[in-house]
């Protein structure tokens, strides 16, 4: 009998079968498991902005006018709606909590839940729920009086064509150029030998023919903003004020704070590009090696324009809020060590900026690759698909907006504008 048995130890044709057998018990449980927190987490993440929408539901302008226990009604009825739609949970009236203040024309909303998640794989995990829970807070209030500043990019780059139609008439009439798509304004374009009818720039040549720029679009929709502006702040029984300036190698002042909106309409249209010297041309003072983007002196230049801020409220000593409005292609061109150099904006102004309190918003007229132009294959192509992530992390949470070749400037900055004066906002 001994040989048969040992024969038995020692064979191991059976082994795999056997380990199957083991292992299936943990694989099994991992599995549901991780199904049902997966299910469980995407429930909750559903919950959580029912929860936002309460709190923010009960912060309107219409229910800023209502009592306490309105806005509470008004806040459990918009959770209890928004969650009823959302399959695979249980939860109780009771474990809505609406918690509502109201003191000196602010009011605060706290909205917390407890619910449970329904398990797939009850038998896996012993439990036929998982329990989840969430909250959120909102404060709102009386409009802020605002004080707003806007920085326009007026370089050469915000030159152009403002519509992909414009960007290849532009191309197929400067084919002595290589293809240019920049309607840019030149004061003595000869030295460049353009190759244009009558030696004009690309600027005389873009009017001659009625392409529209980039920059055409960004004071009118400056302009625009005015009228926005006005209408708003009768909405809202705010006080705003305005003010405008332009950079290109230099900080540029359109208009000083002014509380006349309208006067600020008419100076933001009269904003053109900025004329550019060649570096063909070179004459004292006028030397800059073609740069003309420079974000340094822009961002420095407002930053000592703008007075510190205050909490917007009309009580006697306090002062406006400040929003600062960038609009800008995102490109930097400027000298460096005596170089020029071509890059990604630095962000250190933005955070001096927002370190004192002072919001940003940014407008990025997209950057829009331009394979057809050498210049910018070697020397904006390698940083072009970074300059979005650069801008919006300038911006404040929530006043990033993008356009692109042929949107609509004026309804974009006109959006921004909307979230910058919004009073109400989720605080956690």
């Amino acid at each position: 009998m001994a040989n048969p048995l040992r024969d038995f130890i020692k064979d191991h044709r059976a082994n795999v079968a056997m380990i199957f057998a083991v292992a299936a018990v943990p694989v099994t449980f991992i599995t549901g498991m991780g199904v049902d927190y997966t299910l469980a987490v995407d429930r909750q993440v559903q919950l959580n902005a029912a929860a936002d929408a309460a709190a923010l539901s009960a912060i309107t302008p219409s229910m800023m006018t209502q009592p306490n226990a309105a806005a509470q009604t008004m806040a459990v009825n918009t959770f209890n709606a928004q969650a009823s739609q959302i399959g695979g949970i249980t939860y109780q009236a009771s474990a809505v909590n609406v918690a509502v203040a109201t003191a000196s024309g602010k009011r605060t909303v706290n909205v917390s839940y407890t619910a449970a998640s329904t398990n797939i794989f009850p038998t896996v995990l012993g439990s036929s729920q998982i329990p989840i829970s969430g909250s959120s807070q909102s404060t709102g209030g009386q409009a802020p009086n605002i004080d707003f500043y806007l920085l326009l990019d007026d370089s050469p780059s915000m030159a152009i064509a403002a519509t992909q139609a414009g960007i290849n008439t532009m191309v197929a009439n400067t084919s002595k150029q290589g293809g240019c798509a920049f309607g840019c304004h030149e004061s003595h374009p000869a030295s460049d030998n353009l190759g244009n009818p009558g030696g004009e720039d690309n600027y005389a040549l873009a009017r001659a023919l009625g392409v529209p720029l980039r920059m055409d679009l960004v004071s009118q929709a400056a302009a625009n903003l005015m009228t926005t502006a006005q209408t708003s702040e009768i909405a809202n029984n705010a006080a705003y004020r305005m003010a405008i300036y332009t950079f290109d190698q230099s900080f540029n002042t359109i208009q000083t704070l002014t509380s006349s909106l309208s006067t600020a309409q008419t100076k933001a249209a009269t904003v053109a590009l900025k004329e550019v010297y060649d570096n063909n041309y070179l004459t004292s003072g006028n030397d800059n090696s073609d740069t003309d983007t420079n974000y340094d002196a822009g961002m420095s230049g407002i930053n000592s324009a703008m007075p510190a801020p205050g909490s917007g409220t009309s009580v006697p000593g306090d002062k406006p809020q400040a929003v600062l409005f960038l609009v800008t292609d995102g490109v930097e061109d400027e000298m460096v060590s005596g170089s020029r150099q071509q890059s990604l904006m630095s962000n250190s102004w933005c955070k001096t900026i927002k370190a004192r309190g002072i919001r940003i918003a940014v407008l990025y007229t997209a950057y829009l690759p331009l394979p057809t132009n050498s210049w910018y294959n070697q020397y904006i192509s390698p940083f072009q698909p970074n300059i979005a992530s650069t801008l919006q992390a300038c911006a404040s949470p929530g006043l990033y907006y993008q356009v692109t070749t042929g949107g609509d400037i004026s309804a974009a900055l006109a959006n921004l504008f909307q979230y910058a004066v919004q009073s109400a906002y989720l605080s956690k």
